[in-house]
């Protein structure tokens, strides 16, 4: 049985997801970047694959349309709004992802670019290199309110680890884990709240029609003119017209983001500003965490394969 891998870190701390699927009589196939457009290959390949490793290229409709051997789409990871779940569902192919095993990383990214935004570290690195020394002010993180968006596994180690900074919680999420609350202090608010009184802003949340465009220009408006956003969710939920004139303009005071609309976003004018760091969504690009989805991964499709179900699949 074929399993394709289009994950780029896919491998790159150990060998142990590989040779679970491999003991296990699946013959591996990595797609790599080296031997043209992943996309363009996946095509390709996809027609006889039982099972794909999944990073975060589109599967539509039509390309379901082709799989012809597929039973699973195990993400490397959580996000799955680039995966058509109902014609996913409607095929046959079940989609499964790997809660919690990114969790750590990706919260000590988002605390990363919530410190590089707050004393324009990138900014400062850059004139240096360029021989242009420059000194910014900035603002201290210590003390501040932190506002999270999305108080699930991430949005909650990110919480736990603003509290050494010594810092006031206030989570807006429909679920309100009450354990979570009494270690931390941390207290569920509605929307508004956070708008108007977090110093630093995380987000944590899914793409959907809820968070779509969920911080726009009259929400930039609201906040506080020194406000740092950090985004290591996905693209879409911040408006990223409206961030940039909010920068531009000082309404707010910098943002970081590790997820953005078009990945990567050489085109984005976002580039063109120095209170705004960019990364290439590489929360979850650290040996640790790779090696915990890719062997998670890889046993999500053993138990699609040779069980018939998944407890992490989303399209039952």
């Amino acid at each position: 049985m074929k399993v394709l891998v289009t994950a780029r870190s896919f491998g790159s701390a150990d060998e142990k997801a590989q040779k679970l699927l491999e003991e296990n009589g699946f013959q591996v196939k990595k797609l790599v970047a080296a031997d043209g457009p992943i996309n363009e290959q996946l095509i390709r390949e996809i027609v006889d694959a039982d099972a794909i490793i999944a990073g975060l290229e589109d599967y539509s409709a039509e390309l379901l349309k082709t799989a012809k051997k597929l039973k699973v789409i195990s993400r490397y990871g959580v996000g799955y709004d680039k995966v058509d779940i109902q014609a996913a569902k409607a095929r046959g192919i079940a989609v499964t992802i790997t809660p919690g095993a990114n969790g750590d990383s990706v919260a000590d990214m988002a605390m990363a670019l919530m410190l590089s935004a707050a004393r324009n570290v990138s900014y400062m690195d850059n004139c240096i290199k360029d021989g242009n020394q420059q000194r910014p002010t900035g603002v201290e993180m210590f003390g501040k309110t932190l506002g999270v968006i999305g108080a699930g596994r991430i949005g909650k180690g990110v919480a736990k680890r603003c509290k050494g900074f010594s810092m006031d919680i206030l989570c807006y999420d429909t679920y309100q884990d009450e354990a979570f609350a009494q270690e931390t202090g941390a207290i569920y608010v509605d929307f508004e709240t956070i708008v108007k009184e977090a110093d630093f802003i995380t987000i944590h949340s899914p793409l959907n029609e809820e968070t779509k465009n969920m911080f726009n220009k009259e929400i930039f408006q609201r906040m506080k003119s020194k406000a740092v956003i950090v985004n290591t969710a996905r693209g879409g939920i911040i408006d990223e017209d409206a961030l940039f004139e909010a920068l531009k303009n000082g309404e707010i005071g910098a943002a970081g983001l590790d997820a953005t609309v078009e990945e990567p976003p050489y085109n984005s004018p976002l580039l063109e500003l120095p209170n705004c760091t960019i990364t290439p969504h590489a929360g979850a690009a650290t040996y640790e965490a790779s090696s915990k989805m890719g062997f998670m991964a890889a046993q999500n499709i053993l138990d699609i394969i040779q069980k018939g179900k998944c407890i992490f699949t989303v399209n039952q």
